[in-house]
């Protein structure tokens, strides 16, 4: 369940208290510059995991947060007002392009009958008043990869912004900043990073970072947030002008200590590791591999399987094994991290043999 929601290593509570109780119960002053710290230690260890420099990366409470305030700066950074996204797209990302049409944006949704994986279909679905190009790069439902690299291309090319949903690719999948070349990227920790709710982030194009002025600000988004002048607000210069109010600190302590042991035990590892897990799984139930691809480019961390009319029975056969799993409408997802080895990816295929669906 590692799309949903990825585990903790085994020290983080003692990391958690080191970072955060500490510093508010040993400390003879405010715990503040050891907490703002453990934020900075967030925002480099997320930058090293990017290609990114810390600077240019906001903590946010969640991608659509994140994807509010994109937007509510889309109407000063050009006169187009509308926004491109799949109906594939996560649907809380569809709300909140809905309720956009309030700064005068206007969605609209590549159909789900679209290949997402195919530029050309972005660039047929493109017009003149094409302002923000939202793309997911990996498709939750089917675990597909989609080419947001090539997708942010076709958008440039056609003089629109874009923007990155990598809530499903970061920490599993190779995301770089620089070669996507997207303007925004959005993510979060709860999945493949194991870093827990609450600690999601936006990436800005540096070079476009000064031109953005989100309507959602607070004093943590003032480029002096201790000068307390209500009467002055100055956007800070770079991208923590998508910050707030006074910010949630738990969340990014429990996340950098998390991303720092997946960066120390390597991303390419992981990944490789991941797919041999998946190739094994594959293996053992090849008729119910049809949703998710098996080429290594174009699949996620997560191997989709449909039994049909025997899902049902799949279902009760792999809960009574203890093997944790969700069910979509294309299937079952099954997402192996680094912790998990062939003894898990077996124990499931053993209980769907069992059942007779294997």
């Amino acid at each position: 369940l590692n799309h949903s929601v990825g585990r903790p290593p085994v020290d983080s509570l003692d990391a958690f208290a080191a970072t955060f109780y500490r510093p508010w119960a040993d400390g003879a002053g405010e715990p503040w510059p050891a907490w703002l710290a453990a934020v900075e230690r967030f925002r480099g260890a997320l930058g090293e995991l990017l290609g990114a420099r810390g600077d240019d990366l906001c903590p946010q409470p969640d991608v659509s947060t994140g994807f509010a305030r994109v937007l509510q700066c889309v109407p000063g950074l050009t006169a187009r007002r509308e926004v491109l996204l799949s109906e594939r797209a996560f649907p809380s990302l569809g709300f909140v392009a809905e309720r956009a049409r309030s700064l005068g944006l206007v969605p609209r949704f590549l159909p789900a009958e679209s290949d997402e994986r195919d530029p050309a279909a972005w660039r047929a679905a493109l017009s003149d008043d094409t302002a923000l190009v939202l793309v997911t790069q990996v498709q939750s439902n089917t675990g597909v990869q989609v080419p947001v690299a090539a997708v942010c291309a076709a958008a440039r090319e056609a003089g629109a912004l874009s923007v990155v949903d990598a809530a499903q690719a970061v920490g599993i999948l190779p995301v770089d900043v620089q070669a996507i070349g997207a303007d925004f990227l959005l993510g979060s920790c709860v999945k493949w990073l194991c870093g827990g709710p609450g600690a999601g982030f936006l990436w800005v194009d540096p070079a476009l970072v000064e031109r953005c002025e989100p309507d959602a600000v607070g004093w943590f988004s003032h480029a002096d947030p201790f000068a307390f002048d209500i009467h002055d607000f100055r956007y800070h210069p770079g991208a923590l002008r998508f910050w707030g109010g006074t910010p949630s600190i738990a969340p990014y302590a429990i996340a950098a200590h998390s991303i720092e042991r997946l960066l120390a035990i390597g991303p390419a590892r992981i990944r490789r590791h991941n797919l041999a897990l998946g190739d094994r799984l594959r293996a053992g139930v090849p008729a119910a591999c049809r949703v998710s691809p098996a080429d290594p480019d174009a699949r996620s961390g997560t191997v989709i399987l449909d039994f049909g009319s025997a899902n049902d029975t799949a279902a009760d056969a792999l809960a009574a094994a203890g093997v944790q799993v969700d069910r979509r409408a294309p299937g079952f997802r099954l997402s192996p991290h680094i912790y998990n080895d062939e003894r898990d990816i077996d124990r499931a295929l053993d209980a769907l043999r069992a059942a007779g669906v294997a």
